[in-house]
């Protein structure tokens, strides 16, 4: 298990070297005023800062690109706000920022439909043209590309408790007192605020009554209480699951079960529950999005990089960037698919992606985080002692 990569949560913490990146290159990173047609600034989750998807750029288009790697989506978008705008070119995010925020606001900029509308062509059919999440709220300016995406609700350790039963039972699971100090709670915040709110019944992504507020402190209170291990380390999470420790995990996914599925240890799956409480749905997808930020001295090869990461063998590069694996939209193309042997098409559970997509609800924004996050918090801190 040695291959296991960083993840998302500790990317920057435990290298120490990007988060002050920026800061850190002061001018020759922010790039003189002057012409700005060979060179790029990346900012991204990791990826899409891999040598091995910049490196090929680099050296097709004499560009010097330099990339910072993000840990959190509204984080990035405070950075812009406090003026970032004037050091990146190129943004990526999940699917609801750049249409409920980023764009209204001005910090990206559209992208050319003409050019970039025909690439959903060749996507998989959630992709079909138009996309919601690739177009502003009135439907007319493209905001970016599509490419990474992936189911997002639990992960289990088939020899212990089987697929069938984990889909059936869903969020229940936890909720079971016969599974107390049986499984772990890999804690990313946001994404456990909203699968403590499916657990309680009632869809993150709306407005709520107090009545969800009191059952999602309960449920919150419930599963930390009952968690044997709290990590945000999806390594730690998946040694425990091979190892026995634990039985399976809350909130994970594609994502995060991948890596182990690939180093062979294929009993480690992701489950997306066959229903739930969101129309009838209890999973949930996130979807990237690369943007061109509205950078007012912008580089040129801005929209060359969004070709770029669409060809083939770079959809492939994107799909098994930095040692976790995620489907991508481009895999309705031929072309894209014939890229992706068995072994890499079982570490991302192709065999399922499609059934577990239509049981699931796109990522979104819960009106109510500010006001759940703290009550989340606390039953935290009460299961940490």
């Amino acid at each position: 298990m040695a291959s296991f990569p960083l993840t998302r949560r500790n990317f920057l913490q435990m290298t120490g070297v990007t988060a002050g990146l920026a800061a850190g290159l002061g001018p020759t990173f922010r790039s003189a005023r002057a012409e700005r047609s060979d060179e790029l600034n990346v900012y991204a989750w990791e990826g899409y800062t891999s040598d091995d998807v910049l490196d090929p750029f680099r050296r097709e288009f004499d560009a010097r690109v330099r990339a910072e790697g993000l840990i959190s989506d509204p984080d990035a978008i405070n950075k812009l706000r406090a003026g970032e705008t004037e050091i990146w070119d190129i943004i990526n995010l999940n699917n609801p920022w750049a249409r409920e925020w980023m764009y209204p606001e001005g910090l990206i900029k559209p992208v050319d439909k003409e050019v970039f509308a025909p690439y959903h062509e060749k996507m998989l059919p959630k992709f079909a043209w138009p996309f919601e999440w690739a177009l502003d709220k009135s439907g007319e300016e493209m905001l970016g590309v599509c490419q990474r995406f992936g189911p997002f609700s639990f992960v289990v350790n088939t020899d212990k408790i089987s697929r069938e039963m984990a889909e059936d039972e869903g969020w229940n699971i936890f909720l079971d007192p016969a599974m107390k100090d049986r499984f772990g709670v890999l804690t990313y915040d946001n994404w456990n605020v909203f699968h403590m709110c499916i657990a309680a019944g009632f869809s993150p992504f709306r407005e709520h009554t107090p009545e969800e507020f009191a059952a999602f402190e309960t449920v919150a209170r419930q599963v930390f209480n009952g968690a044997k291990l709290l990590s945000d380390d999806l390594v730690q999470m998946n040694l425990a699951l091979i190892n026995g420790e634990i039985d399976a995990y809350f909130t994970g996914g594609t994502y995060t079960a991948s890596p182990a599925r690939y180093d062979g240890a294929t009993n480690i799956r992701a489950i997306t529950p066959k229903s739930g409480p969101i129309d009838g749905k209890g999973g949930i997808v996130w979807i990237e999005l690369t943007s061109l930020v509205n950078n007012p001295n912008p580089s040129t090869l801005g929209p060359t990089f969004l070709e770029f990461i669409q060809r083939p063998e770079m959809s492939k590069q994107v799909a098994f960037a930095e040692g976790t694996y995620n489907p991508v939209a481009q895999m309705g193309d031929p072309q894209v698919m014939e890229k992706f042997d068995s072994e890499e098409l079982d570490a991302i559970q192709w065999d399922s992606l499609e059934e577990e997509m239509a049981r699931s609800v796109d990522y979104d924004i819960n009106p109510d985080y500010a006001e759940m996050y703290p009550i989340y918090a606390a039953a935290r801190r009460e299961r940490q002692g």
